[in-house]
């Protein structure tokens, strides 16, 4: 198989896929003592050393505190604030603050806790963590087999028809994405506000944003896919993930309530 996929996990510093491919891009894995790529392949029985310029560990705490949905020995699921970057080359983003609102997990296989999927810059909700290599590599796996249903709610602007699904490519891959209308309350400025219910079948960038304004519903606070809105939040959020424990086989549903913004315009469910 691919040293790209066998690779997640194996290192601290490789516990998710675009981990590993920055580290074999910048050549610092070896197999065999000859430079890895992304297109190295290996059958077993190979010495694969990673080798940093500097060691890779958690530097100064963040102050970011994060509400912590779930949470045991090789995962956990916090809540992810709008105007926070879940990673990326600043300083203040979720994944440098989960080692200082997470428990230290006691398994064998046990490493700095990373993300396994994201969540947009101005998006709120459930964020899924895997706490030891195995696990995290379960998850990806997980993800790609569709085996995690995630639900998202998202309010519409517009008077928007009863659809129950939007099929249109996102920079030329398929996308699918499952709707339903929950609710509509008038408005003076977009003529109406909708609560919708969105089950993301595929995971492409930006997806819920761009399939809802392909069908001229753009969800309220999109600055960059929607038009004529200058607020300061996007009516996206994460409510709630559903997926069997990758360890113990537990029916999971863990759920995240919608936030204060949304609760202004709808009487909305825990």
């Amino acid at each position: 198989m691919r040293l790209q996929e066998y690779g997640v996990g194996i290192f601290e510093a490789t516990a998710t896929r675009s981990a590993l491919k920055k580290l074999l891009k910048k050549e610092y894995i070896t197999v065999d003592g000859i430079k890895a790529s992304t297109a190295t392949m290996i059958k077993g029985g190979e010495t694969i050393t990673l080798s940093l310029p500097d060691p890779l560990k958690p530097g100064r705490p963040v102050e970011l505190s994060l509400k912590v949905l779930f949470e045991d020995e090789y995962l956990a699921a916090v809540s992810k604030p709008a105007g926070i970057a879940v990673s990326g080359n600043k300083f203040r983003t979720i994944v440098n603050a989960l080692p200082f609102n997470l428990k230290a997990s006691s398994r064998r296989d046990a490493c700095i806790p990373q993300p396994v999927h994201r969540l947009d810059f101005p998006t709120t909700g459930i964020l899924l963590v895997g706490k030891t290599a195995g696990c995290i590599r379960s998850l990806n796996r997980m993800f790609e087999e569709k085996k995690i249903r995630k639900t998202y709610y998202a309010i519409t602007m517009g008077n928007m028809a009863e659809l129950k699904s939007i099929n249109e490519p996102v920079e030329g891959k398929s996308a699918h994405t499952e709707l339903k209308v929950v609710d509509r309350v008038p408005s003076d400025k977009y003529g109406r506000l909708n609560l919708v219910q969105l089950h993301p079948a595929t995971g492409r960038r930006h997806q819920l944003r761009i399939h809802l304004a392909a069908v001229g519903h753009p969800i309220l606070g999109d600055k960059k896919y929607g038009s004529g809105f200058h607020g300061s939040k996007l009516y996206l959020h994460a409510a709630s993930i559903a997926f069997n424990h990758p360890v113990t086989g537990e029916m999971l549903c863990i759920k995240d309530k919608l936030p204060r913004h949304f609760r202004k315009i709808f009487s909305l469910p825990e």
